[in-house]
């Protein structure tokens, strides 16, 4: 018996219709992040893991795909490892790469590897799928596109202004009503010292930023957990807690951090990015959120989250200031900032939305009826004069029913359909059916490429 085929838990199959829903996406965001300056670039699938673990938390690490080493990948394996069936051990000796986790690490390294190439501030968005060994569930895959966009090697808080000024321009053109939540991880470490836990920003905040999945009970336990003294959670809550503007939150964390320069500079910079975005107001609503931690260590300064204000899903796009990665790889001092689209939620997002124009359904503008016989030469000029004048253009195969070549466009979402028989070719004429409304009209054959294209833009 043949073995039922199927795909990996945590990935999909995309069908042309998915395709070009997503393609509808992507080129939205690819537009957008070439109309504020930024270039493209493609890193590998795969990177050493020396460059990838360490960089996303102990979480992080744990869901990197391994890659098994080529040839007898046990060899170098010590029997005592193989013996204690430890792990980590056995791990170290059999896997040198990994699939990437997402694209800011790997963008890091190239900085490094290539910085004689490249003219900083260095601007540059990248478009591919990365991989996560997590436990699938609903917006949550293994393996999903993310959209990135960072600049790197300048430390102005107007590259922050434009990135909340990008996201909101995508999520206005695909006409996603979003909630832009922004932090300061400075402001974070500002609020930990001085609850007297300086040195335990990191378990800090991998706590709360689950604030709103498990509620403030929730993370309470989990400080509790990480050995965080009920002294230093009392003294934390009063910050979570603040309401009102950003102004207002503010003026509040003014008066209660004002001991930690740290925590000071994180206010200066949030009061700093808050007057851009005053001087050019946004579509989206930009809340200052300061339970927003994301767990990620490489954050440093401003961070940012987007979620989909009419649909529970999760984060769409996330990201923030890093200053400190691109010294891992030995090119300290070089400030970068960027955020993520997560093009899969995005996309399940405009669907359960229905947010999809009707034309994503379908590549093909035109579908050209085929009668065959004495008919055909002159129906193969005219689909190759539609294509001629950039037209997408099918000619249907086969001289079948009418019937069957009307189903045939209307399933597939084809708008147009023209109709040349061997009365109107004689009178050098077209009879062009609009799919959606019924309506026909009859044009000349000159004329039809631009009758097309007309009716295409209404």
């Amino acid at each position: 018996m043949a073995q039922k085929p199927s795909v990996p838990r945590g990935t999909r199959d995309f069908s042309p219709v998915e395709m070009l829903r997503r393609n509808y996406i992507f080129d939205t965001i690819r537009r957008t992040f070439s109309l504020y300056g930024y270039l493209p670039l493609e890193t590998p699938a795969m990177e050493n893991l020396t460059t990838l673990l360490g960089k996303y938390g102990e979480e992080g690490d744990r869901l990197i795909f391994r890659i098994l080493n080529s040839g007898n990948f046990l060899a170098d394996v010590p029997l005592s490892a193989l013996s204690s069936a430890d792990i980590a051990a056995v791990t170290q000796n059999i896997s040198e790469k990994g699939l990437r986790y997402d694209l800011t690490v790997p963008f890091a390294r190239y900085v490094v590897q290539h910085r004689d190439e490249i003219t900083f501030p260095f601007r540059r968005y990248q478009i591919q799928p990365v991989w996560r060994a997590d436990k699938p569930q609903k917006g949550r895959y293994r393996e999903f596109f993310q959209c990135d966009v960072d600049v790197i090697g300048s430390n102005s808080l107007l590259n922050e202004f434009e990135l909340i000024r990008i996201i909101d321009r995508v999520f206005s053109e695909l006409n996603i009503n979003v909630i832009i939540n922004v932090n300061n991880r400075k402001i974070l470490a500002g609020i930990a010292a001085t609850a007297g836990a300086g040195d335990r920003i990191t378990d800090i905040t991998v706590a709360i930023d689950k604030l709103e999945k498990i509620g403030s009970e929730g993370v309470r336990q989990e400080l509790l957990q990480r050995g965080i003294t009920p002294e230093v959670i009392r003294r934390l809550t009063p910050f979570l807690s603040l309401r009102g503007s950003a102004a207002e939150k503010i003026a509040g964390l003014k008066r209660e951090i004002a001991a930690s320069p740290e925590g000071e500079k994180g206010i200066s910079e949030m009061e700093e990015l808050f007057s851009y975005l005053d001087m050019e107001p946004s579509q989206a609503k930009v809340v200052f959120d300061l339970s927003l931690a994301r767990g990620l260590n490489y954050y440093t300064g401003t961070i940012i989250e987007v979620k989909a204000a009419d649909m529970a899903i999760g984060s769409i796009c996330g990201g923030g200031r890093y200053d400190d990665l691109t010294g891992i790889f030995g090119l300290p001092g070089v400030s970068g900032v960027g955020v993520s689209f997560g093009a899969d939620r995005i996309y399940d997002v405009m669907l359960n939305l229905g947010l999809f124009p009707e034309q994503t359904g379908s590549s093909t503008s035109v579908l050209v009826i085929n009668f065959g016989g004495e008919e055909l030469p002159e129906l193969i000029k005219i689909a190759a004069a539609l294509r001629g004048a950039g037209v997408a253009t099918e000619l249907f195969p086969d001289a079948v029913r009418l019937k069957k070549q009307f189903s045939y466009a209307d399933t597939q979402h084809i708008p147009l359909v023209i109709i040349a028989g061997s009365e109107e070719i004689k009178a050098s004429q077209a009879t062009v059916r609009n799919m959606k409304t019924g309506e026909q009209t009859t044009v000349s054959l000159s004329a039809l490429p631009e009758f097309i294209r007309e009716a295409k833009n209404r």
